[in-house]
């Protein structure tokens, strides 16, 4: 077992959501979009007057979040949906707490 302590060739790092060689273009889409809208239903409410963007889109993201998680197919995949499904919930609760999914007259 030499080869484990010392490999003889170095593997290059790539950054990829399917680590078990095949390709799965909905899942990975399915968790790229979760993580999208968990960070802008996070960092939206840091605006109170934005809390119809952090409830809508902390609401949207917790739903497909559910579902990517369901159909997910790799490690990574379920990392990102894990990470999208908290800050849209996060999101989602303070948006509505700030007002709700409509804007003040």
């Amino acid at each position: 077992m030499p080869h484990v302590l010392q490999p003889s060739e170095r593997e290059r790092f790539r950054l990829t959501l399917n680590t078990d060689g095949r390709p799965h273009p909905i899942e990975n889409v399915l968790a790229v979009a979760t993580l999208a809208l968990g960070v802008v239903a996070f960092v939206s409410t840091f605006w109170i007057a934005a809390h119809p963007i952090s409830a809508w889109a902390g609401t949207l993201g917790f739903g497909v979040g559910l579902y990517s998680q369901y159909v997910s197919e790799t490690t990574p995949q379920r990392s990102l949906n894990i990470v999208g499904l908290v800050g849209s919930f996060v999101g989602a609760a303070l948006g509505i707490a700030h007002g709700g999914f409509l804007p003040h007259p």
